[in-house]
């Protein structure tokens, strides 16, 4: 970057929260947290002023942004002692999106990227053989579904009809030899529905991926939440590329996310829920029932001590109720984001009033967390807690009453039946084969075998034009992010 060039990517270490405009929330907050000296995965920030003038171009990339990523990643090699596509030390990055704005769920993320047929044996050799091939056929199914556009169902066919002739039920139950055929049966796969070959440049993967995620600030289920939210469409989106850290190690290694008060009630107590041995995309996807966090303490007390410390500070720091999200490598603990997180109305005000009474916010701090919103959704008439009827299922809310109505699993139908005064609807993705999704993380659509009997479902009902969204947990499907 030469003269008055703008200045497209930032290392992380460079960055603070005063900057989130420029960074977005989650890249301002990792560079917060690095400042505190929170555990983080080392990267870097392509920022939204990139994505905005790649949009205002028709797509096309400034001309000197590409040169700034290749800069940003040289450094980011050179700290970490290991190169992208290295045959001996590959690095592995996540490339996940950070509006400036939190918007759970509607743009995409891409994990395990620079795992190839040219650093699988690495891996294997340096993290053993289930590892290596269960990181490389989760990377191809979602590079290819996020960035190829290969319909998502197609694996998890494949993943399917692989556990049922092995007589297995979970995707942990799978052999290294196994992970290895549904590598190559991905590949044809992704070879059958793109038409060519699955693309093995690890940088040109890359590109394409930071790409994947601008474009995926103007999906329509993005643009739909933004006027929902009340968000600028101006804004776009910062890309953070990031070091891999791996849950699905084994026994020493998980991920989870959690809150560090409960966003339903607002009592200063353990909320979150976990998975060993697993990645992020898992713990909503439904593969394996996620566990209660308070467990975590019995499976890796370190590293749930040092959460547990961590959740308190960044509490304190922020001034406000903390959503985390965190993966534990071979004992370790990094922490993936931390955002404000959202809350019931009535949650809204005892967060608030026990914040002061602990000394963490003065009164005018504490009346600047309530929104205008909250307000009104306390004067309006609900349901009485002690009407003595068992519940259908329980859900954090976010009307201020209750809703009855079509349930759909498209965007554009809800949209139309809200403007026909329906009242509920699914923001999700269904194909006349009865395959959909649902968002959920911070990772994008989650999809499963619809016609199944459904398990616990977490539910929220508002009554905008997406009168309804749906993180579901499945009985009887195999839906993987």
């Amino acid at each position: 970057m030469t003269g008055g060039a703008t200045k497209y990517t930032y290392d992380l270490s460079e960055g603070d929260i005063s900057m989130k405009p420029l960074l977005g929330g989650k890249g301002a907050n990792l560079s917060e947290m690095i400042k505190l000296g929170v555990p983080v995965p080392d990267g870097f920030t392509v920022t939204t002023t990139a994505c905005i003038d790649t949009m205002n171009n028709g797509g096309e990339w400034p001309a000197d942004l590409w040169g700034q990523v290749e800069d940003s990643l040289a450094r980011f090699e050179e700290r970490t002692g290991r190169r992208l596509g290295d045959a001996e030390k590959p690095l592995l990055v996540s490339v996940r999106s950070g509006a400036v704005i939190s918007m759970p769920g509607m743009m995409d993320t891409i994990l395990n990227l620079g795992v190839s047929d040219s650093t699988v044996g690495s891996l294997a050799a340096e993290f053993g053989d289930r590892f290596a091939w269960d990181t490389y056929r989760r990377f191809i199914q979602m590079y290819g579904d996020v960035v190829e556009g290969v319909p998502h169902h197609v694996y998890e066919d494949a993943l399917r009809a692989l556990k049922a002739e092995r007589g297995v039920e979970n995707d942990t139950d799978l052999t290294a030899e196994d992970l290895k055929g549904l590598v190559e049966t991905y590949k044809q796969v992704s070879r059958d529905q793109m038409g060519e070959e699955f693309p093995t440049d690890p940088k040109e993967q890359l590109k394409r991926a930071v790409n994947a995620v601008f474009s995926s600030w103007d999906t329509p289920r993005a643009g739909v939440y933004r006027k929902a939210n009340g968000i600028p469409d101006d804004l776009g989106t910062a890309v953070n590329v990031m070091q891999m850290v791996f849950g699905n190690r084994g026994e020493t290694s998980a991920t989870g996310v959690c809150f560090t008060r409960n966003p339903s009630t607002g009592a200063q107590e353990l909320y979150g829920e976990f998975l060993v041995n697993a990645q992020g995309e898992d713990v909503v996807a439904g593969i394996r029932t996620p566990k209660p966090l308070a467990e975590m303490e019995a499976v890796l007390p370190q590293a749930y001590a040092e959460l547990m410390e961590t959740m308190n500070r960044l509490e304190e720091h922020h001034g406000d109720m903390q959503d985390i999200e965190f993966t534990v490598e071979d004992g370790k603990l990094y922490l993936l984001q931390t955002r404000n997180g959202k809350r019931t109305a009535p949650a809204a005000f005892k967060i608030a009033v026990d914040m002061v009474n602990e000394g963490k916010l003065d009164k005018a701090g504490a009346l600047k967390r309530i929104e205008p919103m909250q307000l009104d959704q306390l004067l309006h008439p609900a349901i009485d807690p002690s009407h003595g009827q068992k519940p259908v299922t329980k859900g954090l809310n976010a009307s201020p009453g209750a809703a009855v109505g079509k349930a759909v699993f498209d965007s554009h139908t809800a949209v139309e039946l809200a403007e026909q005064a329906a009242k509920v609807g699914v923001d999700g993705v269904a194909d006349g084969r009865g395959h959909g999704s649902a968002p959920g993380f911070d990772d994008g659509p989650h999809r499963a075998e619809l016609p199944l009997n459904l398990g616990p479902l977490r539910i929220t009902v508002n009554t905008g034009p997406l009168v309804c969204r749906v993180n579901m947990r499945w009985v009887m499907s195999s839906a993987v992010g």
